[in-house]
């Protein structure tokens, strides 16, 4: 059996941070390892108990969620940490600043039990909480001033054609089995074009690939509403 998945709540709330616990300490595969109420004590206590995952609250005093993310992001030996932050879509405009500190997604406030359960173990498993349509229109929104490519043509040269593809649909919140479907891929090839461009392009994570999307004007909000996959 493998190690349960290690998670470090950081919200200044104690309800939230109370409800939290009790629905992920019922699961056999999760372990609540630690709470913090400021983002100080979470990037301390990131450092002492070096979580899989940090449910970090964007609003915080003493460091907000989005200042911790990016202290965690940049700690030597915290590489495998990652951070979903905890968001309310109406009023949060800081995604894309928390995208760029180093989180590797975002989840709505008001999920439900089954969403957030999902949202620790696909980012514990590496990969990037950002296929909702909710999520990728709200990226898109705060990006839309960005979009205007930063070197983007002499950014994305030194990857090949097949990986400016596979990026762009990262950038549309596919999945590895969504992008070896619209690209007559398997898995496992689309898997490593996007190991590989993560690579090319220094990318914490696949998260951070999607904020290189946009930031370069591969992906706008026009792409995110057409179908990805021919006559769908």
């Amino acid at each position: 059996m493998s190690a349960p998945i290690r998670v470090l709540l950081a919200d200044d709330e104690l309800l939230v941070r109370s409800g939290f616990r009790l629905l992920l300490e019922v699961e056999d595969d999760i372990e609540v390892v630690g709470e913090a109420t400021t983002g100080s004590e979470a990037v301390a206590q990131a450092r002492a108990a070096r979580p899989d995952v940090v449910l970090m609250d964007i609003r915080m005093p003493r460091l907000d969620g989005i200042g911790a993310t990016a202290e965690i992001a940049r700690t030597v030996g915290l590489n495998r940490v990652r951070v979903l932050i905890l968001t309310t879509y109406e009023t949060d405009t800081y995604v894309f600043e928390a995208l760029r500190a180093g989180a590797s997604g975002f989840l709505l406030k008001d999920s439900g039990p089954a969403e957030l359960l999902h949202a620790v173990r696909v980012v514990a498993g590496g990969e990037a909480l950002l296929a909702p349509r909710i999520t990728r229109r709200l990226i898109a929104e705060v990006t839309a001033a960005r979009t205007v490519a930063e070197a983007g043509g002499e950014r994305l040269a030194v990857l090949t054609q097949r990986e400016r593809e596979v990026l762009a649909l990262v950038g549309r919140g596919l999945s590895n089995d969504e992008i070896g479907a619209a690209l007559f891929l398997s898995p496992a090839t689309a898997r490593t074009h996007v190991s590989h461009a993560m690579g090319k392009l220094g990318a914490r994570d696949r998260a951070q690939l999607v904020v290189i999307a946009f930031q370069t004007g591969l992906v706008t909000r026009a792409h995110l509403e057409q179908p990805p996959f021919p006559g769908s």
